[in-house]
């Protein structure tokens, strides 16, 4: 029997703070369409919702403009009704670049994943950084060691959620997030990155 998906489209940093287990989030504010369906491949995934309050049709509807038409529907009174009655909760670890960048100057971050696009990574990256596009989750997904910790990081935080969710539902729980992403170190001056290198196109 097929697995129902919980999807949480809350925003990235409001997830963090506390989800349903095993919930995968794709926020309703971002590209929503293209990565739901990048990270849900079956049209027929019956899912179930996890929305901000009064946002459960406008996602209903999203989702069956792009062919997903196996909504079960919404947990009602979203993941504070869920929270307050007790139930099981996780969250995860998210940390702003600030932090982030006294982890790397005291040897505290040395595996740090870049999941943007190989382009983008090649464009410019931290030295430090390895390239581990959410585009090819399962080939990133083995170079990650289960005994190891991790910092994650995107453009600007949504993809970086994405793909630690999408691996924390399958037993990986060593991923840091790096709110803000590339966007909110550049402009913290606190980080270096490779030289800036432009496409010829």
């Amino acid at each position: 029997m097929k697995q129902m998906l919980l999807l949480d489209t809350r925003a990235p940093q409001t997830f963090a703070k506390g989800f349903i287990p095993n919930s995968i989030n794709i926020g309703i504010d971002g590209n929503f369409a293209p990565w739901v369906g990048a990270m849900i491949p079956d049209l027929k995934q019956e899912i179930l919702l996890i929305t901000d309050p009064g946002r459960e049709e406008e996602t209903v509807m999203r989702l069956a403009r792009v062919g997903y038409d196996h909504c079960l529907g919404h947990l009602e009174g979203g993941f504070e009704a869920w929270k307050n009655e007790g139930r099981e909760v996780d969250n995860i670890e998210s940390i702003d670049v600030a932090r982030f960048a006294e982890r790397i100057a005291a040897g505290e971050a040395e595996n740090i994943l870049d999941v943007r696009k190989p382009g983008e990574y090649d464009a410019e990256h931290l030295p430090q950084a390895e390239t581990a596009p959410l585009d090819f989750l399962n080939d990133s997904m083995l170079m990650i060691d289960k005994n190891k910790s991790y910092h994650v990081h995107c453009a600007g935080g949504y993809r970086s959620m994405i793909f630690i969710t999408a691996l924390r539902a399958r037993g990986y729980d060593n991923l840091i997030d790096v709110a803000g992403g590339m966007a909110a170190m550049k402009k913290s001056g606190k980080f270096e990155t490779t030289e800036v290198v432009c496409s010829g196109k």
